[in-house]
């Protein structure tokens, strides 16, 4: 269906259109959740690119695709990619939207995540309270991303947790 779409707006808007990388943005995030990394990469490098040059890098809609090309290289572990896409996203987000706006919540907790896949706990645990807050502000309190981030921040706690246990039960020499 994916595929359809993409062909049918391609064929009623031509390739140069907003809907265009709207639709290579969504066959992306399948091929992604499908772990089809290699397929997805491309369609997510167009649809950027299709965005900033329509749309201008000051759009949200390029900010979303920062964004799920950061997802992409997260979901394969190429945080040293991911990390500036993120961090660009959020950024774009928070100056075109607000601080308060959902999509910063998004932002910042994928970099939350990003950050806790590597370890990297102390940075991660703000970036999730201020996801957390914004989402039950704005959005209600068991709104599904708001339950993500309530989720992201649980899972963080739990690591440290179980980091600390393992710690202090190690043999001292």
């Amino acid at each position: 269906l994916y595929l359809q779409a993409l062909e049918l707006r391609r064929r009623l808007l031509g390739d140069e259109h907003p809907s265009v990388a709207a639709s290579l943005n969504n066959l992306a995030l399948l091929y992604n959740s499908q772990g089809r990394y290699p397929e997805a990469e491309p369609l997510f490098q167009q649809a950027l690119e299709l965005s900033r040059r329509l749309l201008g890098e000051e759009h949200p809609n390029v900010a979303l695709s920062l964004n799920n090309l950061a997802l992409l290289y997260n979901s394969q572990g190429r945080y040293p990619e991911a990390e500036p896409l993120f961090q660009q996203a959020l950024e774009l987000s928070r100056r075109l939207l607000g601080e308060e706006h959902p999509n910063v919540a998004l932002s910042l907790n994928n970099l939350g995540s990003l950050y806790s896949y590597q370890g990297r706990y102390a940075e991660a645990e703000p970036l999730y309270l201020q996801a957390l807050e914004i989402c039950e502000q704005r959005l209600e309190v068991n709104h599904p991303n708001t339950v993500t981030v309530r989720e992201s921040l649980a899972s963080l706690r739990a690591q440290l947790a179980s980091d600390q246990e393992n710690s202090s039960s190690e043999p001292q020499r």
